[in-house]
């Protein structure tokens, strides 16, 4: 059973998040990427807590309504803050002290590896989808002659016209990207009332526009899985595949054949299954 709480952890900022399983129970912690919400992970929250852990997955900043700065001002949404809020709802959760398993997708995995790199003591497990490790991904965009045709979005989301551009015609770019990427319709409607509309779309936006130089992030000292679909049309093989060479922890690197770039969606009983056992290798 799912339950839908309001977690607040500062002024102005208070997080509609996906909640299943006991409180006392170990954390993992669920980080959704750009196109998506919370209830990306809808499929993995009760089998998460059937198999005994405390599942919450949030809303991120600027797509929960009540945790949306002006996206106009960037630095509201520098990725330090994207970081600061993630490890906030750890805290509101009572897990400060606490070891707990994330799990990170798209720009909720950027995020994550970021985490993981700073604070691998805070993480009994790190579970990735379609995001490869940052030097590897750099790397690929140099290397790959496809990488950067297939990220070309990321320049195409800077754009001042974005959000009334991927708004428009019932919000058709995101239903063909998702639809593309083997969505069902019914996931598709879930993250579109969470996403279709304006304030927050440029918010999700503004994550693009305040992104600036990355952080450097060496290689990660978690145990990791890495799970990528071999449809995934924006992250290729050469990164998926590199991603390896910068794992210093025990590693699984899981392909779905047929799978894209949003798997927790498209394949959730498949990617439920390797996440549990996954965590299941790892206890806090």
């Amino acid at each position: 059973m799912i339950e839908v709480r309001r977690i607040p952890t500062a002024p102005g900022l208070t997080f509609d998040t996906s909640i299943a399983g006991d409180e006392s129970a170990p954390l993992v912690l669920l980080l959704h990427g750009f196109c998506v919400s919370r209830h990306f992970w809808g499929h993995q929250l009760p089998a998460l807590a059937a198999a005994g852990y405390f599942a919450v997955a949030p809303n991120q900043r600027g797509y929960a309504p009540e945790a949306r700065p002006d996206p106009a001002n960037f630095d509201n949404y520098n990725i330090e803050k994207l970081i600061g809020d993630a490890l906030d709802i750890v805290k509101a959760v009572g897990r400060e002290s606490q070891r707990f398993h994330l799990v990170g997708h798209d720009w909720g995995g950027s995020l994550s590896w970021i985490i993981a790199d700073r604070y691998p003591q805070r993480l009994a497990s790190l579970t990735m989808l379609s995001r490869p490790h940052p030097i590897a991904f750099a790397r690929a965009m140099k290397t790959d002659p496809e990488q950067p045709h297939r990220s070309r979005h990321h320049r195409e989301l800077l754009e001042p016209d974005a959000g009334p551009r991927l708004l428009a015609n019932n919000v058709a770019w995101v239903r063909d990207r998702l639809t593309r990427n083997g969505l069902p319709p019914e996931a598709i409607e879930r993250h579109l009332s969470v996403l279709g509309n304006p304030p927050a779309m440029e918010a999700a936006l503004a994550w693009y526009r305040a992104r600036g130089e990355r952080p450097a992030v060496g290689p990660t000292k978690v145990p990791t899985l890495f799970i990528w679909g071999d449809q995934d049309d924006t992250v290729g093989r050469i990164a998926a595949e590199g991603t390896a060479e910068f794992i210093d922890a025990p590693y699984r690197f899981a392909v779905l054949e047929g799978g894209g770039h949003h798997a927790a969606d498209q394949m959730p009983e498949r990617v439920t299954e390797l996440i549990l056992a996954h965590l299941k290798r790892y206890p806090v």
